[in-house]
């Protein structure tokens, strides 16, 4: 029997198939394919469900029905609660006995009882393909990763549009993609503004804290790293909600539609562990956007020449114990969240007091940069006065107002 209208699809879908070890950019025109040796799937197997069943649909594409048979009943075996697999698995299986008329081909007495399921399995398939497609150009990074310290070991970037999570390690060559996933996000998409809503929020954020899987329900997987949100750009915003976790999925399910959760970014369990095992508490950013802006390794440090400089002379005011040219750092509408700016000034004080004229040196500095309807830069750093071996871990957020940087918050890393 044939499985022309399957077949079709993944040719359609597999057009300029890349594989994953290649790379072509999103925002230039399609250069032609250019098969590379694909990269070893890791020992813990993090990701390589979706690398076999994409190399299921490639057997399907080149109409080699038989071996993608074989593989996808391999691959259901390993991995029984793949529900999307399973539909492929099923696909293949009707083949052999009627004609498959569309992808997720349900006989027309079970369509009415699983047409939700099916719409949900045939957008995450569509995710997956697009995303895996589409890959990033060799040695670009997103745009915000303005400036890592070589103390962050590792970046988390989240492209909503594209369902996907992009896992960097912070090398001294540079930041280096070492993995990503397919990934949900909330049922009613991006830009979270309130308690409830059902929307990821976008923004830069930090892992906070890792939750043990013990005290969780099922629900949640093989456990969940917490991310900062609110941060305090989305508190002047007035934005409100809390709870919002990288997790992993419930034991009966390997994976979420793109569009499932209450506003967390839900990764499937191997994939989550393997971020769990890798990346370290506070100091590992997370990124999420609506759509990454890829861009060459060294282009956002060089267009942050301009901020680097105001950083400076605000590091050689406070040094210099100058009160008055300090505060002028500072917007009028700066907030501590508990402190404005006649408060802080006091605060500001009492530091430049401490120091008595030494010189200050900025530490493992960080800068990650937010442009939506504001240009803020999210900068973290050790203040340490010359003759001292550590100081104060600090977080300032300076936003870009008339031509000019200026502080709206600052306090201790938390």
């Amino acid at each position: 029997m044939s499985l022309k209208v399957l077949s079709a699809i993944c040719c359609v879908c597999l057009a300029g198939w890349y594989l994953p070890s290649s790379h072509a950019s999103t925002s230039a025109k399609p250069k032609p394919a250019v098969a590379r040796t694909a990269v070893p799937a890791p020992a813990d197997k993090e990701g390589l469900a979706e690398a076999r069943l994409i190399q299921i649909y490639r057997l399907i594409g080149r109409s080699d029905t038989r071996t993608a048979l074989d593989e996808a009943q391999r691959l259901v075996k390993d991995y029984p609660n793949f529900a999307l697999a399973q539909l492929v698995y099923g696909d293949l299986l009707s083949s052999r006995t009627r004609p498959v008329t569309s992808f997720g081909d349900v006989p027309a007495n079970q369509l009415k009882a699983h047409t939700a399921a099916l719409v949900s399995l045939r957008a995450e398939s569509a995710a997956r393909l697009k995303a895996l497609k589409e890959r990033p150009p060799e040695g670009h990074i997103p745009a915000e990763f303005v400036r890592l310290s070589r103390a962050v070991k590792h970046a988390i970037a989240v492209d909503a549009a594209r369902s996907r999570l992009y896992l960097f390690e912070n090398r001294a060559s540079g930041l280096t993609l070492i993995a990503d996933y397919y990934i949900s996000v909330g049922k009613l998409g991006v830009e979270k503004n309130t308690e409830g809503d059902q929307r990821t929020p976008l923004g830069v954020y930090f892992i906070t804290s890792q939750l043990d899987p013990k005290t969780l329900t099922d629900f949640y997987g093989v456990g969940a790293l917490p991310i900062n949100y609110p941060n305090m750009l989305d508190v002047r915003r007035g934005k409100t909600g809390s709870g919002i976790w990288l997790h992993g999925t419930p034991s009966d399910q390997f994976s979420r539609p793109p569009l499932a959760s209450d506003g967390c970014v839900v990764l499937a369990n191997p994939d989550l562990q393997y971020i769990i095992q890798t990346v370290a508490i506070r100091s590992t950013p997370v990124v999420i956007a609506k759509q990454l802006n890829w861009v060459p390794q060294d282009h956002a440090s060089t267009q942050s020449g301009a901020f680097e400089a105001r950083l400076n002379a605000w590091r050689k005011a406070k040094s210099s114990g100058n009160l008055a040219e300090l505060t002028s750092f500072y917007a009028n509408d700066f907030s501590n969240g508990s402190k404005n700016r006649g408060d802080w000034q006091t605060v500001l004080a009492r530091e430049v007091a401490q120091t008595r004229g030494r010189e200050l040196q900025l530490k493992d500095l960080s800068m990650l940069r937010w442009q939506d309807k504001e240009d803020t830069m999210v900068v973290t750093f050790g203040e340490v006065a010359a003759g001292q071996r550590t100081g104060t871990s600090k977080r300032q957020y300076w936003s870009h107002r008339a031509g000019q940087w200026t502080i709206i918050y600052e306090g201790t890393r938390l």
